[in-house]
């Protein structure tokens, strides 16, 4: 014979935890009913910029296109920026210097394509100049020097004149002078001894634009 007892004990208890589960659940729709904090608009600016910076160094104009593309008013993107600047957490003219030194040492990126990237990041003309004057003529012909000798290791497309075209073309891209990307790369093919009858009768003047065009392949 059935035990009612056990019956309505159970019966009570599964009563129980449907009145908990109800309070329980009337408890969590207040709390979601509750408006949240309003947000510190100049806190959520300087969340905006750290998160920034966290990737890598910025410049003023960088932070402040990301403060503005997240909504945040001009004034409170200023009155940041400006602290940020008085403390020394964003400083364009040390970016501008770092920026020279990395690219140059590893990209070998030469003045013009320098201050071209640099421009694009906001930075002043002033800063930008002030920046190129730590990368002198000869360290700059030194690295073209350089590009040129290891691509001519593994150029092996074309004839000597295709070559030539596809270095040139090479330097242009990176920034270097007409006048120099011809001339390092004539004197690195004249070195070459297969190449020193063809270097020789280059003709500069001939070859210079569709060398530099930015597609020759």
């Amino acid at each position: 014979m059935p035990d009612s007892s056990g019956e309505r004990g159970g019966g009570g208890g599964g009563r129980a935890g449907d009145r908990r589960g109800r309070r329980g659940e009337r408890g969590r729709e207040r709390r979601d009913s509750q408006p949240a904090a309003p947000v510190d608009p100049r806190e959520a600016a300087r969340e905006i910029c750290l998160r920034q910076l966290a990737v890598r160094p910025r410049t003023r104009a960088e932070l402040a296109a990301a403060m503005r593309k997240r909504g945040v008013e001009d004034e409170i993107a200023a009155e940041i920026l400006e602290r940020y600047d008085d403390v020394g957490i964003i400083d364009d003219a040390a970016f501008a210097r770092a920026w020279v030194a990395s690219r140059h040492h590893g990209r070998g990126l030469a003045r013009r394509a320098l201050a071209g990237e640099l421009r694009r990041k906001g930075v002043s003309a002033d800063e930008v100049g002030e920046a190129l004057e730590q990368l002198a003529p000869e360290v700059e012909e030194q690295t073209a020097r350089a590009l040129v000798t290891r691509r001519l290791r593994t150029e092996t497309r074309g004839g000597p004149e295709a070559v030539f075209r596809r270095l040139v073309g090479m330097l242009g891209r990176k920034g270097y002078p007409a006048g120099l990307a011809i001339r390092v790369v004539k004197e690195a093919m004249a070195e070459r001894e297969e190449s020193a009858e063809f270097a020789d009768g280059i003709d500069p003047d001939a070859l210079a634009d569709a060398a530099l065009d930015p597609d020759a392949q």
